[in-house]
């Protein structure tokens, strides 16, 4: 017989190969959402359960999406859809329902049409025909310095509940956590806070007025980077933006100070702060005080003198490193003024002496953090970055000639520097 060409001689028993097993393919979110669908909705539900089911995978599919995706969950929509099309059941439809109830206004005819096809051969969940969720009372909780605010919008309906918002305004308007709670839970609110709480009392809130700054809340929320991924915020962003997409206001108009009154803070509180001063120091403290009007006016979203412990650290371990250029005057004299301001705004505000004593302790807590910041150039914007760079030079803002003179002047010292750390490479 012919020897088979290329087999080698054996040297013994045969060697057993072990089948290479190959981890699958990880799944897509919508074929994870088919699946979880045939546990969720193998039984009977409620309504709010299907929606804030729904609501958490919307929310994982916003989570999960790059900064370029522009439409994450109409995807994921789009993909459920085309999983339930495919191979029709129970589940895939009520997966299809539970979606159209909380899905952005745009995969709506989408959901809609398609759980219309699917009902045809496939049983409608119980819960399809109920009549929605209806807002019916509303509450508001917010701290002594405006720094923080819970609404309580209450619901009738399948299953009565209470829909809270926490919203923080610390470097600017966010929702930080959502929750689906009982329906008594905002009459519960006093109970739960104790004497030594940050006074929030709780007023009745008009529920149209709520809606919308819930919904204006959400938009910014929306366009912080990263996002914003507390696990009680994601589960019910989709359900919370049904709610109140309706009430969704325009901008608002950024509405300056009048020169009067902004004339009339500085002068008070010049006047306090630099009795017993020189004509000098009494210049540096007021520029000290124009920069903090300054802040407030545009950093503070609930009035410029709102400060609070959160904006004061906000202020000097981030902001004022790398926005402001202090000559040595003022950065000797900042940590004073700073608190002599803070005293003085929210006086003028009605707030608490009490209330007043722990912003003012934040400034002393914070002032190493400054300190080191403001001396790390790395740090610095690049506006700052230009301006210290002219101050060196003794240019003034004002002679535009000079300055345009230096910023080529530094443009070119960034191309030299830049050339001799990183020199071309020239193919021989």
């Amino acid at each position: 017989m012919p020897k088979s060409r290329g087999r080698r001689k054996s040297s013994g028993g045969k060697k057993q190969h072990k089948p290479v097993r190959r981890s699958p393919l990880p799944l897509r979110l919508s074929d994870q959402v088919m699946r979880d669908a045939r546990r969720q909705f193998g039984g009977s539900g409620e309504l709010l359960t299907a929606e804030a089911w729904a609501s958490s995978w919307l929310g994982q599919a916003w989570l999960d999406a790059p900064i370029t995706e522009r439409e994450p969950e109409q995807r994921l929509c789009l993909e459920v859809v085309g999983r339930a099309s495919t191979t029709p059941s129970p589940a895939g439809l009520a997966a299809v329902a539970a979606l159209e109830r909380v899905a952005p206004v745009d995969s709506r005819p989408m959901l809609t049409g398609t759980v219309a096809i699917l009902a045809e051969t496939q049983p409608l969940p119980a819960w399809h025909a109920a009549s929605g969720h209806h807002p019916v009372r509303a509450w508001r909780a917010v701290d002594v310095w405006d720094s923080e605010r819970v609404l309580f919008i209450a619901y009738d309906g399948p299953t009565p509940h209470t829909l809270m918002a926490q919203i923080i305004e610390t470097g600017g308007t966010m929702v930080d956590k959502l929750g689906l709670l009982t329906p008594d839970a905002a009459t519960a609110w006093s109970d739960m806070r104790d004497d030594d709480d940050i006074p929030m009392p709780l007023t009745v809130h008009d529920v149209s007025a709520a809606l919308t700054d819930l919904a204006a809340a959400l938009r910014t929320t929306d366009m912080t980077w990263p996002r914003h991924d507390d696990e009680d915020f994601v589960e019910l962003r989709a359900l919370a933006w049904t709610r109140c997409r309706d009430h969704l206001p325009d901008w608002p108009d950024h509405q300056p100070l009048p020169d009067t009154e902004r004339t009339r803070l500085l002068d008070t509180f010049t006047a306090t702060a630099a009795r017993g001063t020189g004509p000098e120091t009494a210049d540096t403290i007021r520029s000290l005080a124009e920069l903090f009007l300054d802040y407030g006016e545009n950093y503070i979203t609930t009035g410029p003198l709102a400060w609070s412990p959160g904006q004061a650290a906000l202020f000097l371990a981030d902001w004022l490193p790398r926005k402001a250029v202090l000559d040595p005057d003022q950065r000797t004299l900042l940590p004073d003024v700073l608190k002599q301001w803070v005293h003085f705004a929210l006086t003028e505000r009605g707030v608490e002496p009490r209330w007043i004593a722990p912003v003012i302790d934040a400034v002393d807590l914070h002032l190493h953090d400054f300190q080191d910041a403001f001396d790390d150039h790395t740090a610095w914007g690049p506006a700052k970055q230009i301006t210290a760079l002219l101050t060196s030079r003794g240019i003034g803002p004002t002679d535009q000639d000079a300055v345009d003179a230096a910023l080529r002047t530094l443009n070119a010292e960034r191309l030299a520097r830049q050339l001799i750390q990183h020199p071309p490479i020239h193919n021989s």
